[in-house]
């Protein structure tokens, strides 16, 4: 056997023995770039305009996303069709309308994968909101809103699986004259 079939071997039996996953130890897994889990690249914080909304009032929910560095998703109006666009997706219990959702601007983005064309992309803090009105009907109380955050997470080399990530806005409806309070100005005041 040729001296580099023995240290290939030896280095397998290490392999399999386990010797690779002892702290310190180099291996040949680590050698490998290991992409994280598309979910936790992406950051979601859910916050509404009003405290508590009362029934009849138009108010806002806004989803404020933060991205890791070095990471990008395509904007809600992606550069081309085959690109999986940002979307957020309420799914509205009964006794609320949605009015509009706002999506930011993205901005053009040249990656390595695509040096000839700019990619318009979110970075950084995003956040996109939600117009809701609270309808007469709307149940008084605690009040869950599921939605679905889509997005396809990429760096400069490679883009992870899309995902598909629940989020819960969590209100409280007051009746029709309940005093409201103003919430999170740093977000809705602008």
């Amino acid at each position: 056997m040729s001296r580099k079939t023995v240290c290939s071997l030896f280095i397998a039996a290490l392999l399999l023995a386990g010797y690779a996953a002892i702290p310190g130890n180099v291996s040949l897994a680590q050698d490998q770039h290991v992409a994280p889990k598309a979910s936790s690249v992406v950051k979601p914080q859910l916050f509404a305009s009003l405290d508590p909304v009362p029934r009849g009032r138009e108010f806002q929910v806004a989803l404020v996303i933060e991205i890791a560095r070095g990471y990008h998703m395509n904007s809600h109006h992606p550069s081309d069709a085959y690109l999986i666009p940002t979307t957020l997706t309420p799914q509205l219990p009964a006794g609320f309308q949605l009015l509009d959702t706002i999506y930011p601007d993205g901005h053009s983005q040249k990656f390595s994968f695509s040096p000839d064309k700019p990619l318009d992309v979110y970075s950084g803090n995003v956040t996109v909101k939600l117009k809701l009105q609270a309808q007469t009907s709307a149940p008084l109380g605690p009040i869950s809103i599921p939605m679905t955050l889509r997005y396809q997470a990429c760096n400069d080399s490679t883009c992870l699986p899309p995902v598909k990530l629940p989020v819960e806005a969590k209100i409280v409806v007051g009746s029709a004259d309940a005093k409201a309070q103003a919430a999170h100005p740093e977000i809705f005041g602008r």
